[in-house]
């Protein structure tokens, strides 16, 4: 999966920041980046304190560029967009301290072009790196929410891997119809990067009809606009998990569905089920899973979590710079 989206990074140069510029993980990170040299990052922090924590930890990140806040050339002219982006919710003094903050100031270098896409987190909470995407980047036209998938490989050493998507595990807590008919569509579009051939399935505890309830009707009425919305995509629901993935249940349950049996793309009712069913795949199913990947934004814009290794640093750079 990384072989191709590297190589997708080859053919298309392009620039990620690291709204944690001194971060140890951001550093190893970077100065792998920057060996290999298909992505280029770009370091926000004072260039001191940024310089002596890639010594300290022995980490090259020479000729990368790292940029200050506090000594930006263009900060009157990022505070001047800035402002006219919160249109009047607020004023330069405020959009001023805001952009001194590294979540700010790196959403605003992505939104004016500097770059291209940005991962933060390290330090942040996901609130703190969603919050600045959707004040100044905002959602792309025809989209109201951003959500999430994670990306699930699963290693086979005599076949090819496996890759599945979920969604939304980190993100919407209860969606409702429409935003579960965004989520599903988002989805796709996110699986298909990673090469996936999406066929989508809307889960529920009822399979076509063998249960009834609200949470049911919302996911069958999903699915339904799906299908109008998006008419080429294999999409179909509610299933069950078991109906989804077992041909044997499917062909019991649902044998004239164009999904039942081998759905690849999962589209929980809300994060409840969403979080659970990832983490169970991930610890008990040996799956890797890769994410939350943002959806819905103008431009690449990704979360890490505090707890985050190096190699995951490595890994959703290069997710986040390929979705662009």
């Amino acid at each position: 999966m990384f072989e191709n989206l590297i190589e997708v990074l080859k053919k298309n140069p392009r620039k990620i920041v690291f709204t944690e510029g001194s971060d140890e993980r951001i550093l190893e990170a970077s100065a792998r980046l920057k060996k290999e040299g298909f992505l280029t990052p770009i370091l926000v922090g004072d260039p001191k304190e940024v310089k002596a924590a890639a010594e300290k930890g022995g980490f090259d990140i020479e000729g990368l560029e790292i940029i200050d806040p506090a000594a930006y050339e263009e900060m009157d002219a990022m505070v001047e967009q800035m402002v006219a982006l919160r249109k009047g919710k607020m004023d330069a003094d405020q959009c001023r301290a805001a952009l001194a903050k590294g979540n700010y100031f790196g959403t605003m270098l992505v939104k004016m072009g500097k770059a291209d896409a940005l991962l933060g987190g390290a330090t942040y909470s996901t609130a703190d790196t969603v919050r600045p995407a959707l004040q100044l980047i905002k959602t792309k036209p025809g989209n109201k929410i951003v959500s999430s998938t994670f990306i699930m490989v699963r290693e086979h050493a005599d076949a090819e891997n496996e890759l599945l998507a979920m969604s939304d595990c980190a993100i919407n807590i209860k969606p409702d119809e429409d935003q579960l008919v965004e989520i599903a569509i988002e989805s796709a579009k996110t699986a298909e990067i990673f090469g996936i051939d999406s066929k989508v399935a809307m889960l529920s505890y009822s399979t076509k009809g063998s249960g009834a309830g609200e949470d049911v009707d919302k996911v069958r009425n999903a699915t339904e606009k799906v299908k109008a919305a998006a008419p080429d995509l294999a999409v179909d629901g509610e299933f069950q998990f078991d109906a989804a993935v077992s041909p044997v249940v499917a062909a019991k349950k649902c044998p004239d569905s164009p999904v039942a049996g081998k759905a690849n793309v999962f589209i929980f009712p809300d994060i409840n089920a969403g979080n659970i069913g990832y983490k169970i795949a991930q610890r008990l199913g040996g799956f890797d899973a890769y994410g939350p990947i943002l959806q819905g934004l103008n431009a690449p814009i990704n979360d890490l979590s505090r707890g985050c290794s190096a190699e995951e640093v490595y890994t959703m750079a290069i997710i986040t710079a390929a979705l662009k």
